[in-house]
């Protein structure tokens, strides 16, 4: 048996008893796994289905390298925590939310498996918006963040300042608020106002759909909107 480290993205009921759970994991990136029984009433494990839970896969060693494997064993991660907060766990679902559109073909990638743990950390210490960190750090690793430059404008799809708007939401202060995180020394410590929290979670949204191959605005940005606005 070989132990995987992974965050839970999503899951669905399968059968009766049984459930498909959707992670991201230090050892393969994107993988789904096999839990049989965690429906029946005996099964403890059910309380462990929350988004963005950190946990501990027991698979075979040879399926490892597998899409899909079958849990011998789940256990909690060492770093478990209960979030009653309905902001912690509305940002929790958004954020799983989000990642488990744009990693469905993510492998290995160790750099965003930490910053995965980071920003877990800040939820916990009732750091509810950095979330909004966590997606533009989500972009850097990606290598699509834009480029810092001396002009007023970020261009949305070319990804650069200009002298000039090119989009109609990418205004002064919203570039302004893009440089800020671009030059931040440290990006969870950057605070906004309450405006300008929406206004740059909607343009990470317009961001993403020119740089993120299909992407989609998730059902659940309007729950955090609602718990936040």
């Amino acid at each position: 048996m070989q132990i995987i480290k992974g965050f839970l993205l999503s899951y669905v009921k399968y059968g009766d008893s049984d459930a498909i759970l959707h992670c991201f994991t230090e050892e393969a990136g994107f993988q789904s796994f096999f839990a049989k029984g965690l429906y029946t009433a005996k099964n403890k494990k059910k309380p462990y289905l929350f988004p963005l839970n950190y946990l501990l896969f027991s698979v075979p060693k040879k399926t490892v390298e597998s899409r899909i494997s079958r849990v011998s064993k789940l256990e909690a991660g060492t770093d478990s925590h209960d979030f009653q907060n309905v902001a912690a766990s509305s940002v929790l679902f958004f954020t799983a939310d989000f990642l488990h559109q744009v990693l469905r073909e993510e492998g290995r990638n160790e750099m965003l498996f930490e910053e995965m743990i980071n920003v877990r950390n800040e939820f916990i210490e009732q750091n509810f918006d950095a979330y909004l960190a966590f997606i533009f750090k989500f972009l850097m690793i990606s290598g699509v963040a834009p480029l810092k430059g001396n002009d007023k404008f970020l261009n949305p799809e070319s990804g650069i300042f200009e002298a000039e708007m090119s989009h109609s939401f990418f205004n002064e202060n919203v570039s302004e608020i893009w440089l800020k995180f671009l030059t931040a020394p440290e990006i969870y410590a950057v605070k906004l106002a309450k405006k300008d929290k929406t206004a740059f979670l909607d343009s990470l949204m317009i961001y993403c759909q020119f740089h993120i191959t299909n992407f989609y605005i998730p059902n659940s940005l309007a729950v955090v909107r609602e718990i936040f606005e």
